[in-house]
């Protein structure tokens, strides 16, 4: 078993740069075609050279992978596609030995449908009391018991033969949890402290705003507040005993937490809840300097009353990766059409995504990367037969899943499979191994060598507060201790503002020395 983490907090976690591993496409030990445990551990220099202080695991528990591991049936053992808790405590401590901090998934809003609670539940009795059975409505209890719809589409509630409905906000597969039952509180709590105990620093909390539900189960459509099942007030009891619980070993949540109230999103980040909670307006703002300012400015604001410090992504495993997303007419986000539609630029978004590196890294708080975005990586469009996602199925083809940012990543340009191990579990493009992390690891000018050189400095930005300096139209300014940040959003160069050196730039500038569109440096002042 790895050492359990220390009971002191040292607040590394406040500017920390955390990069999320989807173990199934990070890299592959065995060459079975699926990435496991090995091929982490194997990659720890690589993720040591990049600089990062901290890696965030998306569930690599025992599961069925209907959900992308996100259908937990044993939270205390690895899944055997990934390897052994064994295997599991010696990558968190060979990581630790070189700096590198280890955040777990915990899924605490349902389970697998193959978990022995589920599984004892469908024969009967008491156990169902840990999930949401209820009689159907109509003549025959042939309807739903109400209108909630599941976020993956159609209906959030599957009948058995025995007549009675199950609920689940996702798949079927998926039930959600009773979170007004003692044994579902007590069992997370006894999780995360078998986790802490082996040496993990962290938690990433999956749809955190989710669990409790109002125990009438009334229709959405009722229009009742507050909402039946988002953001009710009882889940902040609930992540109190968890914050009591990290403290003993002082470790850190970030919560997944979508709330379009900034103030009701705060709350998750009072001093005795969560640690940070995910920023997803950054995320999902489209290319714009306005935009972005405005959701930079609103950010630190709603964090500043509760002394949490903001978080700042640009992918994750659920979203059309960055250089395809940036390089569209319309940049906005868009879960519909993911990486179908509108024609992708990948010159453009390129340029965007190397700039908005810069951007992201720059700000105070906690960044994370998700794996392949130090890569340059677009989405990839997978052939329907090959989509694993079950949002493609439920939304009947229309939804193409999120598949597209989840393959396989290219590790080295002269071997099969671009170095990922085996025949991989979702095709790679053609001319996947043009990314191939050793081929830019030799090139200066690439993105891999951009996140390094960018991660290194970042330092040296302090812990300073932001401070706004004036700048043209489309272009965004700023100071943290004596760096510069400049972004040019604008179709035309600027000139760089009064500085003593040029620290890192995202692109060239021109041959009069200014500052090109889509293009970013850091400056010394």
């Amino acid at each position: 078993m790895g050492q359990p983490t220390p009971a002191t907090d040292d607040g590394w976690w406040r500017s920390a740069v955390i990069y999320q591993v989807y173990v199934r496409s990070f890299a592959d030990g065995d060459g079975d075609g699926t990435g496991d445990l090995a091929g982490v551990r194997a990659r720890l220099p690589y993720l040591a050279e990049l600089g990062v202080d901290a890696l965030w695991f998306t569930p690599w528990y025992r599961s069925p992978m209907k959900d992308g591991g996100y259908d937990v049936a044993d939270y205390r053992a690895i899944d055997p596609a990934f390897g052994t808790l064994a295997e599991a405590e010696k990558l968190i401590a060979e990581a630790r030995e070189l700096g590198i901090r280890t955040i777990v998934d915990i899924v605490p809003n349902h389970v697998s449908d193959q978990h022995p609670w589920f599984r004892a539940a469908l024969a009967g009795g008491p156990g169902r009391e840990l999930f949401h059975f209820r009689p159907g409505r109509g003549e025959h209890g042939e309807l739903p018991p109400n209108d909630w719809q599941s976020e993956f589409g159609g209906p959030a509630w599957t009948r058995l033969p025995d007549g009675d409905w199950y609920l689940h906000l996702f798949a079927p597969e998926q039930p959600d949890l009773n979170w007004a039952h003692p044994a579902v509180r007590q069992e997370h709590e006894d999780i995360l402290r078998f986790w802490f105990e082996r040496g993990v620093a962290g938690v990433r909390i999956d749809s955190a705003a989710l669990l409790a539900k109002d125990p009438e189960l009334p229709d959405v459509t009722d229009g009742r507040a507050p909402h039946p099942y988002v953001d009710r007030d009882e889940l902040h009891d609930v992540y109190r005993a968890w914050r009591a619980v990290a403290d003993e070993y002082g470790a850190v949540f970030v919560g997944e937490v979508w709330l379009p109230d900034t103030e009701r999103f705060a709350r998750y980040l009072r001093p005795d809840e969560l640690h940070t909670a995910f920023n997803f307006s950054f995320l999902t703002c489209p290319w714009d300097a306005d935009r972005l300012r405005t959701s930079i400015d609103d950010t630190l604001a709603e964090h500043a009353p509760v002394g949490a410090p903001a978080t700042w992504v640009l992918c994750n495993h659920d979203v059309t990766r960055t250089v395809t997303r940036y390089g569209r007419a319309d940049t906005g986000f868009d879960f519909a059409t993911k990486a179908f539609g509108t024609p992708t630029d990948l010159a453009l978004g390129t340029r965007r995504a190397r700039a908005a590196a810069l951007l992201s890294l720059a700000l105070p708080g906690t960044v994370y990367v998700y794996q392949g975005e130090e890569l340059g990586l677009p989405e990839a469009d997978i052939p329907p037969d090959r989509i694993e996602d079950p949002m493609h199925a439920r939304s009947g083809g229309t939804d193409p899943g999120r598949d597209g940012c989840r393959v396989p990543l290219p590790w080295a340009a002269g071997e099969p499979h671009a170095g990922f191990g085996g025949d991989p579990w979702l095709p790679q493009p053609d001319g996947w191994a043009a990314y191939a992390a050793d081929r830019q690891a030799e090139d200066p000018g690439s993105m891999l060598s951009l996140y390094r050189a960018a991660i290194r400095l970042r330092p040296e930005s302090g812990d300073g507060p932001l401070t706004w300096l004036p700048a043209p139209d489309g272009v965004l300014a700023f100071t943290r201790a004596d760096v510069l940040c400049v972004v040019n959003l604008a179709d035309t160069p600027v000139d760089l503002p009064a500085h003593t050196e040029l620290l890192l730039r995202s692109g060239p500038l021109d041959t009069a020395g200014r500052l090109p569109g889509d293009t970013a440096v850091w400056l010394r002042a």
